[in-house]
């Protein structure tokens, strides 16, 4: 049977190595060969035919303790405590069966009132490695204190066998919440490690009053702190990464009522077509200690060749976020004064930025529009539209109502500002015609959405989705601000936007619980069709 918290005693294997610095890793890495030193002085991986996510291959155990709180279903899949026993075993005997192990002991959570110890044993040196740039690492005091609460097992070469494991594929994520042990195999894809524990503080931290979130963080210089939430590629990380405010988090983040805290210990950031003119505090931040993830190398120089797509669209880069030059240490805030929506819209039809009202902000938050873009997932090649309650449904085991109910409590308490800013296509959709709205664009947006410039400016209402629009906003073209105006034929535009206003339609019915009022919060276009 399964210890909890996966305590086997890893001890007895004969070479398991624990928490080791940054450069013994590093030098283990190169010796099995497992990566390349790039001439910035980061490690490059490649993760084979995996270079995304597989949410297919991933499972929640049911039993006693989730079966009345996991909200069942497509996202969060079912797997029985027999089946899982098995595979367990079957991953435990494979590592033991390793010359080496690696474990890395450490925290979920920058606040120490919820935080979570957790261990990630890993067959890779370099998986080790991006746990330990990913989470937070104990100082030598708390280390020798630590008891591990999650367990990660990671063991990219052992192969499920779809018929006797009763898994999808060769691949499996699956999360025990009774015995608090995550099973990892058949995948290198770093990624997984992360979002299975974003997953397991998805679980705990509403149980403990505080909301977890799909959202990257700052704070300004007067200490007011904004949030913005959205899916991969959508402007998370760039845009947090502002060098007039301190960086609290790229990714994951708790609100409890003491403030806005870090999950992380690292960023994880997108690096397709990074350049150090567009973004330098990210391009410099990656440097020796980082990992980069399926990232092209100059063959000649060994630098990294971030606009090279051959390998997948989703390259990445883990770092400490104390790479970044503007970093709150430890990373956590105050309660936020603004939240920002960000969308990635390959339809070209939703405005660059409008104001919310609560109930918007409720509907918003639930729909969590964007389109998925290439490369986050397995096949998915080019943007799709696609709806992510919560903006970020595959990382939520609880119903999304738990979630949303507690962030509409803290809109209304702190009295937050909420906008919605859309980072991708204007004059057309993807493909035809559009174009990707230039980042200096969206950046101008932010800053006067943060510094309060458009709390009282006048709006024009987009008839199809309702939405209030500035009239202008500092350093943005006037004619992008309005949809309609940047299109070369206006019929193609209301074609694209009613379409796109019932897919939000059609998503929304599933909700349900929510509010006549939310309900009504959606595109004025066919909400009485």
């Amino acid at each position: 049977m399964v210890e909890k918290n996966g305590s086997t005693k890893w001890e007895q294997h004969s070479q398991l190595l624990e928490n080791l610095s940054v450069p013994r890793l590093i030098q283990k890495i190169l010796a099995k060969k497992e990566a390349t030193l790039t001439a910035t002085g980061a490690i490059r991986a490649t993760t084979g035919k995996y270079t995304g996510r597989s949410p297919k291959d991933k499972f929640i155990v049911r039993d006693a303790v989730s079966e009345n709180l996991v909200d069942w279903g497509p996202v969060n899949q079912s797997i029985d405590e027999a089946t899982f026993e098995k595979l367990y075993r079957k991953t435990t005997d494979y590592l033991k069966n390793q010359k080496e192990l690696y474990r890395f002991k450490g925290f979920a959570g920058a606040d120490p009132e919820y935080r979570l110890p957790l261990q990630v044993i890993t067959e890779y040196a370099w998986h080790n490695l991006f746990a330990r740039q990913l989470f937070i690492t104990p100082n030598k005091e708390e280390l020798a204190n630590h008891q591990a609460e999650f367990t990660v097992l990671s063991a990219p070469g052992f192969i499920a066998d779809p018929i006797t494991d009763k898994t999808h594929s060769e691949t499996f994520i699956i999360i025990s919440f009774k015995k608090r042990i995550i099973l990892i195999g058949g995948t290198e894809y770093a990624g997984e490690i992360k979002k299975s524990i974003f997953s397991v503080m998805n679980y705990l931290l509403p149980q403990r009053e505080v909301l977890p979130m799909h959202c990257s963080a700052n704070v300004g210089e007067e200490g007011e702190v904004a949030l913005f939430f959205g899916l991969s590629g959508t402007g998370k990380t760039t845009l947090s990464a502002d060098p007039y405010r301190r960086l609290i988090g790229d990714d994951e983040h708790g609100w409890s009522n003491r403030g806005v805290f870090n999950i992380e210990g690292g960023c994880y950031a997108k690096c397709i077509n990074l350049s150090k003119e567009k973004e330098p505090q990210i391009y410099n931040a990656i440097r020796f200690g980082s990992v980069l993830e399926n990232v092209s190398l100059d063959p000649e120089t060994d630098l990294p060749d971030y606009s090279n797509t051959e390998l997948t669209e989703n390259t990445r880069a883990a770092y400490p976020i104390e790479n970044m030059n503007n970093v709150v240490t430890p990373s956590v805030a105050g309660q936020p004064n603004a939240i920002i929506f960000l969308t990635a819209d390959a339809s070209g039809t939703l405005p660059p930025i409008s104001k919310l009202t609560s109930e918007q902000a409720m509907y918003h938050f639930l729909s969590g529009y964007t389109s998925k873009l290439a490369g986050t997932e397995r096949g998915v090649t080019e943007p799709q539209a696609t709806f992510s309650a919560c903006f970020g449904a595959p990382f939520l085991p609880l119903s999304p109502s738990v979630y949303a109910e507690m962030l509409g409590k803290k809109i209304k308490e702190h009295a937050v500002n909420v906008f919605l800013i859309n980072t991708g296509w204007t004059g057309g959709s993807y493909g035809k015609g559009g174009e990707r709205i230039k980042l200096s664009y969206t950046r101008a947006m932010v800053y006067a959405a943060l510094a309060g410039e458009l709390n009282n400016v006048d709006t024009v209402l987009d008839e199809i989705f309702g939405l209030q629009i500035p009239h202008e906003v500092p350093g943005v073209p006037e004619h992008l601000l309005v949809p309609a105006n940047a299109w070369a034929n206006i019929d193609d535009y209301q074609k694209n936007a009613q379409q796109l206003a019932m897919k939000f339609h059609n998503n929304f019915q599933k909700f349900t619980e929510a509010s006549p009022s939310i309900q009504q919060a959606g595109p004025l276009y066919g909400k009485n069709l």
